[in-house]
């Protein structure tokens, strides 16, 4: 079992639980948030998960 297994998960678990968060603050008809700063935190953490994400991805792919 490999060391960066249990970070992958909590990642995509991180990543799920945030989109979804995300998701719903968005006002589609008007494309307004509902509460501006928490949408920008959100969207930063998803960024930043779908990044180690992805880092965790491209250095399997290597091996």
């Amino acid at each position: 079992m490999e060391k960066n297994n249990p970070m992958t998960f909590t990642m995509s678990i991180v990543a799920i639980i945030v989109g979804v968060a995300l998701y719903k603050q968005i006002d589609f008809k008007t494309m307004t948030v509902e509460k501006p700063a928490l949408a920008a935190l959100y969207a930063v953490t998803l960024l930043i998960a779908v990044a180690v994400l992805v880092k965790n991805f491209l250095k399997k792919a290597e091996k």
